[in-house]
Order: C-alpha cells, then sequence, then structure tokens
C-alpha cells in the first residue's frame, strides 16, 4: 500500500542517516581530542578510572619533585661528610707532625686552628633551602616518597626517613645559660627571646651559668638584634674566672655598642651579675634573641680541645683526630646509603608515572589508525544515506501518475 501521509521508506533512511551523522560525529571528536572516551557519557566506567590514574600521575609527578629535593638535601651533607673528612685527615697531617721534638708546634697549631676554622664555615654552609644535616639543629627529616593506594581506593603516604649527622663543634643544649629575669628564656634555657617597643621599650636579658653546666672555653653566647648579629665566645681565661658571667656580659655589651644603633642603648650594672638593661629609642620596634652553643656537645666537639702547642696535647690530640675522622666517614656514608636509596625511588617513581600514562593511554586514546579508516567509511556511508533519503522522499511523487 502506498500513502502520501506516511512514507515509511523516508523513516528508515532518515534513521539510518542520523545513526551514521552521530558516528560521524564520535568519530570527528576522536580525531580532534584523540581520545574515544572523552567524557564521561562516553564510558563513564573507564572515565572514572582514568581520571583516578591520572590524579595519580599528578601525585607521583609531585612526588618526584619532593624526591629530588631530598636527594640534593642529602648530596649536599654528604658532600660536606666528605669534605670535613679531607679536612680533617689534613688535620691528622699536622698533628703527626707535632709529634717531633724539633718542630714549631705555635705555626703547626696555627694551620690546626686554621683547618678547625675551614671546618666550621662547611658546617654552616652545608644547607639547602634551609635544611642543615649536619650541623646538628635537626635530628632529622622524612622525604616524601611515594603514594600507595590499596584495593579499597584509600590512599596514604609514604616517606623516608633521612636521619642527620651532628658533625657539630657545638650544639645547643639545656645549659639554662639564659636567666629568667627580663626576656623570656625557652623551656630548657638556651634561647631567649624580647620584644622592644619604638618609644622608648626597655627589658633585659640575663646571662647565668649558675643554673647550669659552668661556661667552658669555647661556649657561645650569640645575640641577634633585628638583622644586626653579635657574639661572645668564652676563652679558657674565662672559664676559669669566677665572674664568667659579667665577662661574657661586658664582651656583648662592647659588640653592641659597636654596631653603633641609634636610639638603642645597653647598660651593664655591675650590681646585677650577667644582666644587660635595653633601651629602644630607635622610632622602631626591635626584637632581640639570645642563643647559647656549648662548644663540646656536638659530633666533633672534641675537636675544639685540639692544641698541639705542648707535648701532651701533641700526644692527646692524635688519639682524638683518628675518633673524629671515623665521625666523619660514618656520617658520610650514611648519607652516601640513603641519598642512593633516594635516587632509586625516584627512578622508580619515573618508570612508575610512565607506565600509569600508558595505561590510561590504552584505555581512552583513540586508535588513530582504526578511527581515520572509520571517518572514510562513515563519510561514504553519509553520502549514501542522503541519495537513499533523496529516493524515498520522490516516492510519493510517483502516486500522482495513477491519477492522470
Amino acid at each position: 500500500m502506498s500513502s502520501i501521509l506516511t512514507n515509511n521508506s523516508a523513516m528508515v533512511a532518515l534513521q539510518t542517516l542520523k545513526s551514521i551523522n552521530s558516528d560521524l560525529a564520535e568519530t570527528q571528536s576522536a580525531i580532534s581530542t584523540g581520545k574515544d572516551i572523552a567524557t564521561a557519557k562516553d564510558n563513564s566506567a573507564i572515565w572514572a578510572i582514568s581520571k583516578v590514574m591520572e590524579s595519580d600521575v599528578k601525585g607521583f609527578t609531585a612526588i618526584s619533585d619532593s624526591l629530588s629535593q631530598g636527594e640534593s638535601t642529602v648530596a649536599v651533607a654528604r658532600q660536606a661528610s666528605e669534605t670535613i673528612t679531607d679536612l680533617l685527615t689534613q688535620m691528622k697531617e699536622k698533628i703527626v707532625n707535632a709529634q717531633e721534638d724539633n718542630v714549631d708546634r705555635t705555626k703547626i697549631n696555627a694551620d690546626v686552628t686554621a683547618l678547625k676554622d675551614q671546618i666550621s664555615s662547611v658546617l654552616s654552609a652545608a644547607q639547602f633551602n634551609g635544611l642543615n644535616l649536619v650541623d646538628g639543629s635537626v635530628a632529622s627529616t622524612d622525604v616524601l616518597a611515594s603514594l600507595d593506594r590499596d584495593s579499597s581506593g584509600n590512599v596514604t603516604a609514604s616517606s623516608i626517613s633521612v636521619g642527620a649527622q651532628d658533625l657539630s663543634v657545638g650544639t645547643y643544649t639545656a645549659n639554662d645559660v639564659f636567666g629568667s629575669s627580663g626576656g623570656t628564656p625557652s623551656a630548657n634555657g638556651d634561647t631567649v627571646a624580647l620584644s622592644l617597643d619604638n618609644g622608648g621599650g626597655t627589658d633585659n636579658i640575663v646571662i647565668d651559668d649558675s643554673a647550669g653546666t659552668a661556661f667552658a672555653a669555647g661556649d657561645k653566647i650569640e645575640l641577634r638584634l633585628g638583622d644586626e648579629v653579635v657574639s661572645y665566645t668564652v676563652t679558657a681565661d674565662d672559664a676559669a674566672a669566677t665572674t664568667t658571667s659579667d665577662i661574657v656580659a661586658i664582651g656583648l655589651k662592647g659588640a653592641i655598642d659597636a654596631l653603633g644603633i641609634t636610639g638603642l642603648t645597653v647598660d651593664y650594672d655591675s650590681g646585677s651579675p650577667g644582666q644587660l638593661d635595653f633601651t629602644n629609642a630607635s622610632g622602631d620596634d626591635l626584637t632581640i634573641t639570645g642563643q647559647f652553643t656549648n662548644a663540646g656537645s656536638g659530633g666533633l666537639g672534641a675537636m675544639s680541645g685540639i692544641d698541639v702547642s705542648s707535648d701532651a696535647g701533641a700526644a692527646a690530640a692524635l688519639g682524638t683526630v683518628e675518633t673524629l675522622i671515623d665521625t666523619a666517614i660514618d656520617a658520610a656514608a650514611s648519607f652516601g646509603s640513603v641519598q642512593s636509596r633516594i635516587s632509586t625511588q625516584s627512578e622508580f617513581i619515573s618508570n612508575l608515572t610512565d607506565s600509569l600514562k600508558s595505561g590510561i593511554g590504552a584505555m581512552v586514546d583513540a586508535d588513530m589508525e582504526a578511527t581515520s579508516a572509520r571517518l572514510q567509511a562513515l563519510q561514504t556511508q553519509q553520502q549514501l544515506g542522503v541519495q537513499a533519503l533523496s529516493i524515498a522522499n520522490q516516492a510519493p511523487q510517483t502516486i500522482l501518475s495513477l491519477f492522470r
């Protein structure tokens, strides 16, 4: 039966053309985006899995940066340890020379002192991004190493712990060197802080070693006044005196006065042992902090006692420097081991990231060769579909011949 109201052939041809056009649109999208699954509507399950994996790739990229920074930090510490080992070996050579009777021990001792200073310089400079693993300021640090996802989808971070190696000549200890009057001392008394208002603010710091271990030669008290720093290092004569606190306070006062900070007045009152009174009329608020360094408490603390200017000192120094060299070697070996581990983890994370990217690509990327062939086939089908619809639309015209 023919009808001018219902053209079944045209409807079939139209539906076929619509299907072809839909497939053609998907193919063109795959070509333009490079993905078979570009949105959740393309395949919600695969799309969701790929997005989780993409987020992991981003996380591992950040971990790779963390590992690079951690490896650099450890590399600096290892290099410092190796350099200190070399300097101590040079010091040992000087000390061996000092064992002879017919030598100028004064000059040799001067060389040893210069090597001590160089070691201290290396320790101070051995930091990366503010973190120093050899000066005794930290016990350890953690380097973010991985993101671990379990079968339930829970994610936890794991780290590589890097143990610091104390190669300092002195570290901060609970010496209670700062008294309770005036500026607020830390809980263990090895640091202190006070703030002075700009309009004549006053406060004081009390230096008092009576509550803890007495001062020893080489101990250092450092004060930071805004951006300026002064310090006083206790000598053997200072340590032997009965008024060491006063000597230190007077020495610090002289160093502060030499800075010439306008408006800042520092007074020493002999009636209050070890007390420095500060008055700030500079027009700017001023923060003052104090810090104590114990000369003999660091990993290389025994170095401060090396003195080859005498027979007894030269003999004792030989055993001391052997111990110091062993300490430095152990530190370098420890840093070398953990640096190797971080390097291995970094390489693994790089390979893992590449594998994840390949997996994501296998799930969502378009096969461009197959997509290109499909595009040509669909374009041909589209042309044929248009012709078929045109023929189907012309069918009702034949009914006119029945009425002629």
